[in-house]
């Protein structure tokens, strides 16, 4: 079937041509209900006819939620798409931001809604504006390459297939589409609350990109894009160096190593077993110990992340509150 003049056909037509899932029959859109979701909704329902459900996750948060669900079970009616939604309590834990949480929560969601539907993937409406948004957030925090990374199109969560296949699609074009449409949507209030970052960035940062780079938007995905690369190939080199320092980490063997590639693959090592991500300054302290480690008696604990890291023998250890690691 050939893409309509919606901008998500040709971005789902090549993300298809990529290679979908083996499993897969039917597909998943996490269907919020806002322009750019809606975009997507329709261009997948036209390009697979009869293979398409809508996931809407209600997070509670904000008054605006309830006609979110009100707006998605009324026109996916109209669109004759099966609309499955999930009631979710996204209250932030200690040290942690509403949004994350919510993040959190809708990712379990969509993942547990999708298996219910027997679906193989589930899409994503993050478009190029998020990716320079996300982008932005990380060079501000001075974020390595996993941060500059950004949005990866593609990846696994809590045993499900995701993909974002508008990176590189401007929120005006899908939102442009949309109205031409008439096709009814909701605007989340909340994007024009100027306490979060990320929306100080949508209203201040991104027109001043704009003015001094037409176009800017697929250049900071392709920026992105390098990053992850990059980031791939230290992944390798890391799993390479994990099979000779092991699990958990030998110090003498890390002690071959140069200072970079221990930091390489212990930041392998925290993120994959454990699901952290130590600071630059943890990470740093953390290497001066294995370096000063010489004797039989040098003591190593550090608060990394959420938990700490220490000498357990001639190993390293990381243990967190509850002991286990993440799902």
């Amino acid at each position: 079937m050939t893409a309509s003049s919606n901008p998500c056909g040709p971005a789902l037509l090549r993300w298809s041509a990529q290679g979908v899932p083996d499993n897969w029959t039917r597909l998943a859109v996490a269907y919020s209900a806002g322009a750019d979701s809606t975009a997507l909704l329709l261009e997948a329902r036209a390009l697979w006819p009869g293979q398409v459900v809508a996931l809407h996750v209600h997070h509670g948060l904000q008054s605006a939620a309830d006609a979110f669900e009100v707006t998605a079970r009324t026109t996916c009616a109209g669109l004759d798409v099966p609309l499955h939604v999930a009631h979710v309590r996204a209250m932030p834990a200690r040290g942690q931001s509403p949004e994350d949480a919510a993040r959190v929560q809708r990712y379990r969601a969509l993942a547990d809604l999708a298996r219910a539907s027997r679906v193989g993937v589930v899409l994503l409406a993050h478009h190029a504006d998020d990716q320079a948004e996300t982008l932005m957030l990380a060079l501000s925090r001075g974020a390595g390459l996993p941060g500059l990374a950004a949005m990866p199109g593609r990846f696994e969560r809590h045993g499900m297939h995701f993909a974002r296949p508008l990176l590189e699609v401007p929120a005006s074009a899908l939102r442009a589409w949309v109205e031409a449409r008439g096709v009814l949507f909701a605007d989340d209030p909340s994007n024009a609350d100027t306490r979060y970052t990320r929306n100080r960035i949508r209203q201040a940062l991104m027109p001043a990109w704009d003015a001094c780079f037409p176009g800017f938007r697929p250049m900071l995905a392709r920026s992105a894009r390098h990053a992850a690369e990059a980031q791939g190939l230290l992944d390798d080199l890391a799993r390479i160096d994990l099979v000779s320092v092991g699990e958990p980490p030998s110090i003498t063997a890390l002690q071959v190593l140069g200072r970079e590639r221990q930091a390489n693959v212990l930041r392998h090592w925290l993120r994959v077993g454990w699901g952290v991500a130590p600071t630059t300054a943890q990470m740093e302290q953390v290497l001066d110990q294995v370096a000063a480690c010489r004797t039989r008696g040098h003591r190593i604990k550090l608060k990394v992340a959420d938990g700490t890291l220490s000498r357990s023998g001639g190993h390293l250890a990381f243990d967190r509150a509850g002991g286990t690691a993440p799902i």
